[in-house]
């Protein structure tokens, strides 16, 4: 008797932590004895006859820490939703119907999208298209709604934390201001997190627009009171007070934002007359070995997303909410990004500790 199949994807940008779900995955599918397909490259492996191996218990052994994807990813090609920060678009008939007889012609009756807001807005097209579709979330910004955390976050902020900790000895040893620019377009997640626990003084994030001379204001505080180094996080999507975002470069897909580490160094630098450095962590944050909190939950979305293939409860995500994974429909998850709460109680706490948000 033939096995029933379902397919999986990762799509976007990689992350750690994307091998942990699709270990938990397999595992999970071969004990319900289903056939899991992995297509390679995100959703552009379904086109061109499909490109695709078959995933068993066996190929899946031992990738429980490797960061990246096995299959691979993307976040460009012919299945783009969400371009310049959320303008949403469609998905072209004739890529969906090529889509469509891949899925037919390889008998995958399903098909599973790990993937963040983008991939899983494009999920949804191919669940209102009439293809079964389970999600789950993932993204190192933590940027989602209806999940209160996705894997990949926790090791983005501990590889910020660990940049802090070194950052920390050198700014100390020559008295000098450090700007360090991470990840987070729309979000101050990782910012706020990283930030937090590894000592930052200075946090902005894109939810708390920031002035300058605030910032400014915030180094020359500890140089009197003897603090003659300070740390300043930046999220790549910070903007100053009736400013916008620093954009590197635009092309297809979204644009490129950087800059933002660069210009608050130059104008603490002008304001302060001290001496700044900025260092931006970049893919860095994306790379390594997940943390053990994104290989278990990793995992426990890998396997509850083949239950819930098993259970035929599609256009459904799987969410992390209250310590528990339960399901939750995937339009619940892309109306709208999770941002950080400018008055809630992770801020509330960095400012109790004395950070400074430049507002």
């Amino acid at each position: 008797m033939t096995k029933k199949r379902f397919g999986v994807l990762t799509s976007g940008g990689d992350c750690p932590g994307l091998n942990a779900v699709l270990r938990g995955l397999v595992h999970t599918a071969s004990n319900l004895d289903y056939e899991v397909v992995g297509f390679h490259d995100g959703f552009e492996g379904l086109l061109n006859g499909g490109n695709y191996e078959i995933l068993s218990p066996e190929r899946t052994a031992g990738i429980l820490p490797l960061g990246g994807t096995i299959l691979g990813t993307t976040n460009k090609g012919h299945f783009i939703a969400k371009v310049d920060g959320g303008t949403k678009t469609t998905i072209p008939a004739p890529v969906l119907a090529e889509a469509r007889q891949t899925l037919q012609k390889l008998g995958i009756e399903s098909l599973v999208v790990i993937g963040g807001d983008g991939s899983l807005t494009t999920a949804l097209q191919l669940f209102e298209a009439g293809i079964p579709t389970i999600g789950i979330p993932k993204t190192i910004d933590n940027d989602l709604e209806a999940t209160a955390m996705t894997f990949g976050f926790d090791s983005a902020v501990a590889c910020v934390a660990d940049a802090l900790d070194r950052l920390h000895t050198t700014a100390s040893s020559h008295k000098r201001v450090m700007v360090i620019e991470v990840m987070g377009r729309h979000a101050g997640w990782i910012a706020l997190y990283g930030g937090l626990a590894g000592g930052g003084d200075v946090i902005l994030i894109p939810e708390i627009p920031f002035s300058f001379e605030k910032v400014a204001e915030a180094v020359r505080r500890r140089d009197a009171t003897g603090k003659y180094s300070t740390l300043i996080v930046v999220a790549e999507g910070a903007t100053p007070v009736n400013g916008s975002e620093f954009v590197l470069a635009k092309g297809t897909g979204e644009y490129k934002l950087g800059g933002v580490g660069d210009a608050v160094a130059r104008e603490t630098a002008r304001l302060t007359g001290k001496e700044v450095r900025t260092c931006v962590l970049g893919h860095l944050q994306r790379g390594g070995a997940p943390t053990t909190l994104d290989r278990i939950l990793g995992t426990r979305f890998g396997v509850k997303a083949a239950e819930l293939v098993a259970q035929g409860m599609f256009g459904q995500m799987v969410s992390y909410q209250n310590y528990e994974v339960r399901p939750v429909p995937i339009a619940d998850a892309v109306h709208k990004l999770r941002l950080v709460p400018p008055n809630g109680q992770v801020v509330d706490t960095a400012r109790a500790v004395g950070i400074s948000f430049g507002d």
